[in-house]
């Protein structure tokens, strides 16, 4: 039968042609202090390619690659894989190893070998081919990569095959498929979706004056974990007070206080893939004047956005809407004065929404795939990419006033407020992954007091 993974690398082929070879590293292990490693991800083409999360795995796609045996006999090595030898020893500290019969038993590997063999095995299955798909940017293997294709340059002029002479970003191939999300695919982040909304409601419930940022966040990675999901997606952003104006916030150390908005922006990865979500609440359980203005403006520019989402639309186009319409609530709010059109071409808003409206969502938070594709005509002019069914963003415009925001009135400095969702285009328009989250100001309330 056919895995996914096993239908992912035939199309990758189609794609790529017969004369273009493909190249995919792990993600490196790295040390967190002393001898204490960082937690293990792998990296997410190598895991879309394969389904294999072992560290220390190079994954080569070749269509011309061949193999010869200790006999002289050639076969196809289409897909093969560089992955960690079994070791009874170290598996007993560090656990199960499908070594390099597991590669191909498991994982439908035409050929395997151990990890050490790569320098003199790569060059072998470069060659015959006029091009390598790779990602720049892992310095330790770059240089490997180079010295494979320098081998491979060499020795091709004496047996009178190819070489490769270029080198392709997977954005052009692998990452037009990552984009475009099947049914599998779809089914994992609407689990995620789920999860993370089951730890958004919990955080509103346990909410109140005297509780601690931490404490949001324990509440988040427990609910994570309990519904089965692998790690959050991305490091839990929970900014009351003040911390709700820190785009970034990390620290998740202060007390919340009567009075405060809390921002909680996280999400959960399950199966490798990533949901991602902010809800912004009162930490009071009712919002005050000012903030359930704020909060109004954000959501008006948030639901305008997402009523527009169909294929064709851009994300330019919905970065445009929301900037529209926060002008426009700046101007209500008594914050900007001047006429809205010229305030939009001046872009007066930037002190206060200084971000993009959202990105694209999948294995990746901030997933792969081109934002700009040629435009018609052909004169290398890029524009937009235009959206199509498969593809998921988010949608998460904001208002920020820092307590240092001279421009802002007083009364609203210090406010925070970005509402995010997870959006699916369909074939006739969109589909909100994350609904389930209590949004509007009435259900906020209601989830606070829960």
């Amino acid at each position: 039968m056919t895995t996914p993974f096993a239908a992912r690398r035939e199309r990758l082929l189609s794609s790529i042609g017969p004369r273009t070879a493909a190249v995919f590293v792990a993600t490196p292990t790295a040390i967190r202090n002393n001898d204490v490693e960082h937690d293990f991800r792998q990296d997410s083409d190598v895991f879309y390619l394969t389904g294999f999360d072992e560290p220390d795995t190079v994954v080569v796609v070749a269509p011309q690659a061949t193999l010869k045996d200790a006999e002289g006999k050639s076969s196809s090595a289409r897909f093969t894989m560089f992955v960690r030898p079994k070791d009874p020893e170290r598996e007993i500290w560090d656990g199960f190893r499908h070594g390099v019969d597991g590669a191909k038993k498991d994982f439908g590997a035409d050929a395997a070998f151990n990890i050490e063999e790569l320098s003199r095995r790569l060059p072998e299955l470069l060659a015959g081919h006029d091009a390598v798909v790779y990602r720049w940017g892992n310095k330790a293997f770059d240089d490997r990569l180079f010295a494979a294709i320098n081998m491979a340059r060499r020795t091709s002029g004496r047996n009178g095959m190819a070489a490769p002479t270029r080198i392709i970003d997977p954005v052009e191939v692998l990452y037009e498929h990552r984009l475009r999300k099947s049914r599998d695919e779809l089914d994992s982040m609407r689990r995620a979706c789920a999860i993370t909304a089951e730890a958004h409601k919990r955080a509103m419930q346990i909410a109140k004056p005297g509780t601690y940022e931490f404490e949001l966040e324990a509440v988040l990675l427990e609910t994570f974990r309990k519904h089965g999901s692998e790690r959050p997606a991305y490091g839990s952003i929970v900014g009351s007070g003040p911390n709700a104006t820190v785009l970034h916030y990390r620290r998740n150390d202060r007390k919340l206080e009567d009075g405060d908005l809390v921002l909680i922006d996280a999400g959960c990865e399950y199966g490798y893939y990533a949901s991602d979500v902010t809800r912004t609440f009162p930490a009071s359980g009712k919002f005050t004047d000012t903030q359930r203005a704020v909060y109004e403006a954000v959501l008006q520019a948030q639901m305008a956005c997402i009523d527009m989402v169909k294929p064709g639309v851009t994300q330019g186009d919905l970065h445009n809407k929301a900037v529209e319409v926060l002008t426009k609530k700046l101007l209500d709010l008594g914050i900007l004065t001047g006429d809205a059109e010229e305030l939009v071409k001046k872009e007066a808003y930037k002190p206060f929404y200084m971000h993009k409206t959202g990105h694209w969502l999948g294995m990746d938070v901030h997933d792969v795939g081109a934002y700009f594709v040629p435009g018609p005509g052909g004169e290398g002019k890029m524009g937009h990419r235009p959206l199509e069914p498969g593809m998921v963003i988010t949608i998460e415009p904001g208002l920020y006033f820092g307590i240092g925001a001279e421009s802002a009135p007083e009364r609203f400095r210090g406010i925070g407020v970005r509402i995010e969702d997870d959006i699916l285009v369909t074939d006739n328009g969109h589909e909100n992954l994350t609904s389930a989250i209590p949004k509007t100001i009435e259900e906020v309330e209601r989830a606070c007091r829960a």
